[in-house]
C-alpha cells in the first residue's frame, strides 16, 4: 500500500483576478476551493491514476472535514489523527498580474497526538511505500522527519521524501528510496548556482553519496533528470503545453513516478517518463492531473 503523510494539511482557496491592488477592494473572476498540502496532492493524483493510497497526518475543525470529504470524492483513502482544537489551515492563493500566497499557520499539535500518528505509521511494513512531503508546522519539532524515519528503519518500506533542503539533507542518512528536489533547491543545498545538466548530475550524485538511492530533479519547463540507484541517469525535456497552474506539479511528478514504477514492475525509465508526464499534466490544467491527460502527454515523451 502507498501512504502519504502531510504534517500540515490545508484548504487552498484559489482566486484569479485581472489585476490586484493592495489596500483596495478586488473582485475575482474565478475561485476554487481545494484540499491541499503536498501529501494530499500526491494522494489525489494517485487516485486519479488508479492507485489506492492512504493519506495521513493531522486534521482539525471544519476545514479538516472538508479535506476528508474531498479525498473521498477522489476515492483516496485516509487515516488522519484528529485534533481537538483549532482548524486545519487555509491558504489563499491570489493569481493576477503577479502571484501572491497567504498561508495559514495551522492548529496546535500535542505530543500525545504526535505519538498517535507514530503508532499508526508503525503498522507499515515490507513492500509498503511511504511518501513524506511538505513543511512542518511550528507546533511540531523540526526533526519530525527524522523521528518518523528512525522508527521505521529496517522494515523494508520504500520511502520517498519531497521537502525543503534542511529537512531533506537531514534524512539522507536513512537512505530514502527517492528524493525530489528541483534544480534550484539542489544548488541551494551546496551553495552553488547550477547552470548545466552536467552540473546538476554532478551534485545529484553528491546526494546519492550522502545516502539517497534515486534522485529525481525537476526543472520546470526544462524537464527533469533522474539518477537511479543502478548508476544510470535519464534526461528528458518537458512536454509542450501552456502553463496554467504550477501548484501541485511537483507533487504530481512524485505520484506519477511511484505509479509508473509500480505499473512497470520497477522500470526506472518508464517511472521517470510517467512522473514527467504527470507533473506536466497538472501544470497545464486548473486541476490536478487525470489519467487521460497523463497518457496523452506520455505519448509525446516516448
Amino acid at each position: 500500500m502507498i501512504y502519504t503523510v502531510t504534517f500540515n494539511p490545508a484548504i487552498d482557496y484559489i482566486v484569479r483576478l485581472d489585476s490586484f491592488a493592495a489596500g483596495k477592494i478586488n473582485r475575482v473572476n474565478y475561485e476554487q476551493v481545494l484540499g491541499g498540502g503536498k501529501g494530499i496532492n500526491v494522494s489525489i493524483v494517485l487516485g486519479n491514476l488508479g492507485h489506492k493510497s492512504v493519506a495521513m497526518g493531522f486534521l482539525a475543525g471544519f476545514t479538516g472535514e472538508e479535506i476528508k470529504r474531498q479525498l473521498d470524492g477522489f476515492k483516496a483513502g485516509h487515516d488522519f489523527v484528529h485534533l481537538d482544537e483549532g482548524f486545519s489551515r487555509i491558504n489563499v492563493k491570489v493569481k493576477a498580474d503577479v502571484e501572491t500566497e497567504i498561508n495559514g499557520q495551522g492548529p496546535k499539535i500535542s505530543e500525545e497526538k504526535r505519538d498517535e500518528l507514530f503508532k499508526k505509521l508503525e503498522s507499515l511494513g515490507e513492500g509498503d511505500t511511504l511518501i513524506l512531503s511538505g513543511s512542518i508546522p511550528n507546533t511540531l519539532p523540526d526533526d519530525m522527519y527524522e523521528q518518523t524515519l528512525s522508527r521505521l528503519q529496517g522494515k523494508g518500506i520504500r520511502v520517498v521524501v519531497d521537502a525543503e533542503k534542511g529537512l531533506l539533507l537531514k534524512v539522507l542518512k536513512f537512505n530514502p528510496w527517492l528524493i525530489k528536489p528541483n534544480n534550484h533547491e539542489l544548488g541551494d543545498m551546496f551553495g552553488v548556482k547550477l547552470e548545466t545538466d552536467e552540473q546538476i548530475v554532478e551534485y545529484a550524485k553528491k546526494l546519492q553519496e550522502k545516502g539517497a538511492q534515486n534522485v529525481l530533479i525537476s526543472m520546470a519547463g526544462d524537464g527533469a533528470i533522474l539518477l537511479t540507484a543502478e548508476g544510470k541517469h535519464y534526461k528528458s525535456p518537458a512536454p509542450k503545453g501552456k502553463l496554467v497552474n504550477s501548484v501541485g506539479a511537483g507533487d504530481s511528478m512524485v505520484a506519477g513516478f511511484v505509479a509508473g514504477y509500480m505499473e512497470s514492475d520497477g522500470d526506472y525509465e518508464k517511472a521517470f517518463h510517467m512522473g514527467l508526464a504527470t507533473g506536466s499534466a497538472s501544470a497545464f490544467s486548473e486541476n490536478l492531473a487525470t489519467r487521460p491527460e497523463v497518457e496523452a502527454l506520455l505519448k509525446t515523451i516516448e
